[in-house]
Order: C-alpha cells, then sequence, then structure tokens
C-alpha cells in the first residue's frame, strides 16, 4: 500500500460536515495526493475510511478513487439511518464499484471492511 493511502487510512474516517472546515480541507488534500489508479487493497482500505456523511465532497472524491481500482469492493450495506453513506453506497453500487454481497467471483468478497454502519 502506497504511503499516501496508508496516511489517510491512519487518520482515520472522513470528518462529517459538522467538523472544522480545516479538517475537512486537510482530508481533502490527503485524498488528492493518492496516485491513481488504485490497487484493490489499497480501494479495500479507503473504503473503510467513509463518515458519517459526504463532508461537503470529499466522500465522492473517495467513492471515485476507490472507482480506479481493478474489480469491485465488497462492503456490508449501511444501517437506514446512514444517509449519505446509503446514498453513496447506492451509487457505488449501480456503477458495478461495491458489490451488493460477497461471493465467489467478488475480489474481496467477505473483508467484513467498508463503509460503517
Amino acid at each position: 500500500m502506497g504511503p499516501e493511502v496508508s496516511a489517510f487510512v491512519a487518520s482515520g474516517p472522513l470528518p462529517g460536515q459538522e467538523d472544522e472546515e480545516d479538517e475537512i480541507d486537510r482530508r481533502a488534500l490527503q485524498l488528492e495526493a493518492i496516485p491513481r489508479p488504485l490497487s484493490l487493497a489499497e480501494a479495500k482500505a479507503l473504503a473503510g475510511c467513509f463518515g458519517p456523511d459526504d463532508c461537503y465532497g470529499p466522500a465522492w472524491t473517495m467513492a471515485h478513487l476507490i472507482e480506479t481500482a481493478p474489480g469491485p469492493v465488497y462492503t456490508p450495506e449501511p444501517a437506514p439511518e446512514a444517509g449519505a453513506h446509503a446514498r453513496i453506497r447506492g451509487w457505488a453500487v449501480a456503477a458495478g464499484l461495491v458489490a451488493e454481497a460477497p461471493g465467489p467471483g467478488t475480489p474481496g468478497g467477505g473483508d467484513g471492511g467498508g463503509f460503517p454502519a
């Protein structure tokens, strides 16, 4: 895994819209520094970093970044009250970025990581 992805993952989930603007900006810059395309392992690591909402855009940036990986990444379905998580995951499933369920043809299936509930 590249150092940029490792640093992003070590910083934890994306902040929410209620967090400080400086922190949201810092995390957005971290995302922009990640080289594309991602490996499947990097995509799986980033899929576990979604925060409580779309973070004024960086969550969508991260979803598009994950899309550069060579295959879908299984993530468990978020709780119905997850709001932006559910919308982002729905988009990701429709785009083929995220598998709806782990299975024999799903790279990385059953990893247990992904969008927090």
